[in-house]
């Protein structure tokens, strides 16, 4: 096991860069990945959306919202580029830094912020799909009643699978 404190500071920003990439790596390998229980109705937990939460109760505003435009760039380019997902993950982002101070950092707090943050981030996708004219409002409305609760259930009991190990390393990096 690798003592952080005996790492240089460069040695630390290296092993840390490391670890932020290998995160991403694994939201964007798990993003298309639908493995028993992780899904539901065909729809999968928003990883992206998670990672970039977890970021932000660690980190000031302007860097969270700079995670949620690059993880919402790559989200868009692993699918199509409307709706847009930059908006979402950045608003989400934004929303979270700001609420970081209020925030009690336990399982459940995190949780209930990022099923409520799912909610509103599919309801932003769908209001883009509305405002876009791509598809009928009534058929997005009966999409979005299924996405965004089958969406907001699975990403929410899947935070620990991320918030724990990346929590974990930036207490440790900070001590």
């Amino acid at each position: 096991m690798i003592r952080v404190a005996k790492l240089s500071p460069r040695q630390r920003q290296l092993l840390n860069g490391l670890f932020i990439t290998g995160s991403v790596l694994l939201c964007l390998l798990l993003s298309p990945t639908r493995l028993p229980g992780m899904a539901l109705l065909g729809i999968g937990p928003n990883w992206f959306l998670i990672w970039v939460v977890t970021w932000s109760l660690k980190h000031k505003v302007l860097s969270s919202v700079i995670a949620g435009l690059i993880l919402g760039l790559l989200q868009d380019s692993m699918s199509s580029s409307y709706p847009s997902h930059v908006i979402v993950l950045i608003l989400v982002g934004f929303i979270t830094a700001r609420l970081q101070r209020h925030i009690k950092e336990d399982l459940i707090t995190i949780v209930l912020l990022v099923f409520i943050l799912t909610l509103v981030a599919e309801a932003m996708i769908a209001l883009q799909y509305a405002l876009l004219e791509i598809r009928p409002i009534d058929e997005i409305w009966l999409d979005y009643q299924r996405i965004a609760l089958s969406c907001a259930i699975l990403s929410s009991l899947w935070t620990p699978a991320f918030y724990y190990p990346l929590h974990s390393w930036w207490e440790k990096l900070q001590q």
